[in-house]
């Protein structure tokens, strides 16, 4: 085969350091935006982009030749680093050091897309905490509770 075909979709998800309820409702359509922006400059492109006071969620396509880790670096950095210099009026702001990242079928893009879209909703039932949990439990993920957290 002389060429190379991949459709490599993840679902991303991540919290403001300590889980600090910081991105605040006024900017927070703002940074969805930037980090979509990143999306497209950096990777091939963000299909939804959610998340509350204290987290996002991201449904990234990737092209075979960059890895989720590499992605998730710039799309922090970057991200984290334009709330900084574009809103100063707002206390200083970081991402936690991990991540969550799970791949999704090609079926099931419309799912997360709107899970992602109704985060707010969402919310009003469970914390991010439990919903991570959750998401690592599905995904069928080990994990040790004492490190989740940063």
């Amino acid at each position: 085969m002389g060429h190379t075909y991949t459709n490599l979709l993840y679902h991303v998800a991540f919290s403001t350091k300590d889980r600090v309820p910081i991105i605040e409702d006024s900017w927070a359509r703002r940074l969805h935006q930037y980090m979509a922006g990143i999306a497209r400059k950096e990777f091939i492109k963000a299909l939804a982009i959610g998340g509350t006071a204290d987290h996002v969620h991201g449904l990234l396509v990737l092209p075979a030749t960059v890895c989720i880790a590499e992605a998730m670096r710039k799309w922090k950095s970057l991200s984290s680093k334009w709330v900084n210099e574009t809103l100063p009026q707002a206390p200083r702001f970081a991402w936690q050091n991990g991540y969550g990242a799970f791949t999704v079928s090609h079926s099931n893009i419309s799912k997360v897309a709107g899970y992602i879209e109704a985060q707010a909703e969402h919310h009003k039932r469970m914390t991010f905490q439990e919903e991570f949990i959750g998401l690592l439990e599905r995904h069928g993920i080990e994990y040790d509770l004492r490190y989740v957290w940063d």
